[in-house]
């Protein structure tokens, strides 16, 4: 059960290993997660391939994310899973640790110590609406605005994945009080992050990046926000897939008001 930090040259391994377990592999995702955080592995004690993986991403000095916690089917129930749990908890040191669970993982992190915090669901569908006319796409000349209003709002410091929004996504939209960006996943376009300061902002900015979008795409709303998903369905969004925001070693950081969709599940 030795756990080592992976490479980009274990990126085909990963998207092996998300479809031994029924994901998509994500290549493109996989691509940003050893960009922006720490991918750790075992490797099969078969020889062929990945046992398990989980990625820890941190965020300034006080956060941090664990996501893409897989285990192979044939290793299942050997303990490897919880083991690259400990080993991510402990590369994060002190900081608040949040993650995204489904009802499988939930007991795991429980034992951990992590607490749910929230509900979310994945919505998928494709956009009906018209242009907001309130938003326009960034330029460089808005990323130190943007960094500094996700600052403030999101509550710690992630400008080293903003930074890439623009070379990762498909489109990144500011507006006052707020920006969006949409990126392309495997089979739908995942609109996120969007963080403004009021709803009638985040809504223009969803609309408008899922216009841009085109096909399907996919919102990730806390399920707390039922004006908000209540809208997206009027729009075409729904077909909502659950999982538990879980945390351990304090409260979520920022403004969670302002948050109104995630970068992904797998970054907080």
């Amino acid at each position: 059960m030795d756990v080592r930090r992976l490479t980009q040259d274990d990126l085909d391994d990963c998207t092996l290993l998300a479809k031994d377990r029924g994901w998509l592999p994500e290549r493109h995702k996989w691509g940003l997660l050893f960009e922006v955080g720490e991918v750790y592995g075992i490797d099969a004690p078969d020889g062929d391939g990945l046992a398990a993986t989980n990625v820890l991403t941190r965020y300034g000095d006080d956060h941090a994310v664990i996501s893409m916690v897989l285990t192979a089917a044939r290793f299942e129930r050997r303990g490897l899973g919880g083991r690259l749990m400990e080993h991510a908890l402990e590369q994060a040191g002190g900081r608040t640790v949040s993650l995204y669970a489904t009802e499988m993982g939930r007991p795991l992190y429980e034992r951990l110590g992590f607490r749910v915090a929230g509900r979310a669901a994945k919505h998928t569908g494709v956009f009906r609406g018209e242009p907001s006319g309130r938003t326009r796409p960034a330029t460089q000349a808005d990323l130190d605005g943007i960094l500094r209003l996700d600052a403030e709002l999101f509550g710690t410091d992630r400008s080293a994945l903003l930074r890439r929004m623009s070379g990762f996504g498909e489109q990144v939209l500011v507006a006052e009080g707020g920006f969006g960006h949409c990126w392309r996943n495997d089979d739908n376009t995942v609109i996120g992050p969007v963080v403004a300061r009021d709803e009638e902002t985040a809504r223009a900015l969803i609309g408008d990046l899922a216009l841009h979008a085109g096909g399907e795409v996919r919102m990730d709303f806390d399920l707390s926000r039922q004006a908000l998903i209540a809208w997206a369905g009027e729009h075409g969004i729904g077909s909502p897939w659950q999982v538990s925001m879980m945390v351990r070693g304090g409260e979520l950081p920022g403004d969670r008001s302002c948050q109104y969709l995630p970068f992904m599940q797998a970054l907080g």
